[in-house]
């Protein structure tokens, strides 16, 4: 898999919450970091994502904002 994305994150997944139209998958990362990402259940079931295997959370962004207290 070949990516402009420069943040390909690998990890577990850790679970899935199947919704009617969407699903909340979470990926845990090796350092026990969890990132979660609302998908189309279309998408989870077309990509095949089952809790215990290995997925990818890719991030591309334009902007990225920083903030203080």
């Amino acid at each position: 898999m070949k990516l402009s994305a420069r943040n390909q994150l690998k990890g577990t997944v850790k679970s899935i919450n199947v919704g009617a139209v969407n699903c909340e998958v979470q990926i845990e990362l090796p350092g026990g970091a969890i990132i979660t990402s609302i998908i189309t259940k279309s998408s989870c079931e077309g990509l095949g994502i089952k809790v215990g295997g290995t997925a990818y959370a890719i991030v591309k962004a334009s902007n990225v904002i920083v903030g203080v207290d």
